[in-house]
């Protein structure tokens, strides 16, 4: 008589000393009753309410090769704690020849066992639903107190001694890289690479990816926001991001859904996507190919909601708009304006040095050369060579990791620059002095000064990032008609602007320098 055991634990708490303790008690009941056990059937810290289990959804299946006559379980809520699942899974184990044994409840094979059976099947249905309301109720009660309710923790928390939230230093270092990087145009691929060259890993130890990016850019807790089953507690918990830091990842988010991969073709770059809007109807205006009717090819604009027949806005040239967008800013940045920005964003950078990557690196390499003593220490003490052994060899890990350590700590002083007044000057004079088919200069002007354009008929009005009033009106000249003829630009101060441009700047992430041609110059 062959038979299987199926063993299972359904939370993290608990440990493989459980599945071990299960064997060791099935083993004992199927050699007192004559059975060879043919094989383990084990799922870990899974639910016994749920069918989800792969283990027991392959002993289910494996059923069929008539190998085994019985499943040998510790006890009967090991097989299932729902009695539709118990009843189906039976089921089909009998239609296979095969039955269920529980090694600690002694049912007998009679019309009794069967009903001790139903009944042990019952309680363990209880016992779950009843303890599934007391953990709810238990955690709705922690809610409220914005405590922890278990599952898994944000990277950059931890939970104290109280069950309250509080930062960890290293884990809400990253996060704020995270959100610098992004927001300053890093892609996401480059974001992960450079987290995971750090050996900076998720919540969950794995390396980073775009999902696990993109639940953190998305995660409101890094405001302080307590959340639990949809509502929200302000100040429930500490704050890693600002306001201004979180928003402006969100809006860099709604960009990339409007234009994925910044909606760049081998053909034709348009500049202005995701920011040039339909002065008519709001909506936003996309760029497009097209051909004349004598094979010609061209490149325009267009609303997106005249293209299914919503808003009567013409289309404009492609080249037309982004010369006007693009000569409006360079006349902005008269000398004057220059030196007002290169002193504010010279004195902000001073100002934000951010060193807490730097820290937590310097953190990490004292305590390896406090383990490194510690360990020199013990193996002068020891007089067993098999644990010396073990000692040398955790002292090379040991010291293997101080150089890799040494070398980040180097590559992050590296990027810890303080910008010169001089550097930005030169940097924006290039931009207002370089020809106008330098594509590189042209789009780093769009992305460093404009936040939204809106087309009308007659005129188009270019908002700087800062949202400022429109003050300063410029001809955007003649251009065939139905193409936009004679445009007024009206366009913030620049002056006003200087003080905000440098709002996301940081050391590792800037929003001026991290993409710009000067920096590769």
């Amino acid at each position: 008589m062959n038979a299987v055991i199926y063993a299972r634990f359904s939370s993290h708490r608990q440990t493989e000393q459980s599945i071990e303790g299960q064997l060791k008690v099935c083993y004992e009941y199927a050699e007192r009753n004559g059975y060879t056990i043919v094989g383990e059937y084990i799922d870990r810290a899974i639910s016994g309410t749920s069918d989800a289990r792969p283990d027991f959804l392959q002993m289910i299946k494996d059923s069929a090769n008539k190998s085994f006559q019985f499943v040998i379980v510790y006890q009967l809520d090991r097989f299932a704690r729902n009695r539709y699942d118990s009843a189906t899974y039976k089921a089909k184990l009998k239609k296979n020849g095969v039955r269920v044994l529980s090694a600690k409840e002694n049912i007998s094979h009679d019309a009794s066992g069967i009903l001790m059976e139903a009944v042990l099947e019952g309680m363990a249905e209880y016992y779950s639903a009843e303890l599934g309301q007391k953990i709810k109720r238990g955690m709705d009660i922690n809610a409220e107190k914005c405590l922890s309710t278990g599952g898994c923790i944000p990277l950059g928390f931890a939970v104290g001694p109280d069950k309250r939230f509080i930062i960890e230093e290293n884990g809400a270092a990253a996060v704020r890289l995270i959100f610098e990087m992004f927001v300053a145009g890093h892609p996401t691929s480059e974001i992960c690479r450079t987290l995971n060259d750090k050996q900076i890993r998720t919540t969950h130890g794995a390396k980073f990816n775009k999902n696990s990016l993109r639940t953190i850019l998305r995660n409101r807790r890094y405001l302080g926001i307590y959340t639990y089953k949809g509502n929200e507690v302000p100040g429930g918990m500490p704050r890693i991001i600002s306001d201004e830091l979180f928003e402006a990842a969100q809006r860099k988010i709604e960009e990339h859904k409007a234009a994925p991969a910044h909606v760049r073709t081998r053909e034709v770059e348009y500049l202005l996507t995701t920011r040039l809007f339909c002065g008519k109807c709001g909506h936003r205006m996309i760029g497009e190919r097209g051909r004349s009717s004598n094979g010609a090819s061209y490149s325009y604009y267009k609303c997106v909601q005249a293209k299914v027949k919503a808003c009567n806005k013409k289309a404009i040239r492609q080249d037309y708009i982004e010369d006007v967008v693009v000569s409006a800013c360079r006349a902005l940045l008269t000398d004057e304006n220059i030196k007002i920005i290169a002193a504010q964003v010279s004195q902000f950078k001073k100002d934000v040095m951010d060193t807490s990557e730097l820290d937590r690196l310097e953190k990490l390499l004292a305590e390896n050369k406090r383990n490194q003593e510690k360990l020199t220490q013990r193996i002068i003490e020891c007089d067993i060579a098999s644990v010396r052994q073990k000692l040398y060899e955790d002292y090379s890990v040991l010291q293997e990791s101080e150089g890799l350590l040494v070398s980040q700590i180097a590559q992050e002083k590296e990027q810890l620059i303080i910008v010169d007044e001089e550097d930005v000057i030169d940097y924006f004079t290039y931009l207002r002095d370089a020809k106008d088919d330098d594509i590189r200069s042209r789009r780093a002007l769009v992305t460093t000064l404009v936040n939204k354009i809106y087309l009308y008929d007659d005129e188009i009005d270019i908002d700087l990032t800062y949202g400022g009033r429109r003050t300063e009106s410029i001809s955007g000249g003649n251009v065939r008609e139905g193409w936009g003829s004679g445009l007024k630009c009206r366009i913030a101060n620049m002056t006003d602007y200087s003080s905000s441009l440098v709002r996301y700047s940081s050391p590792k992430t800037d929003l001026l320098f991290s993409r710009s041609v000067f920096s590769a110059r």
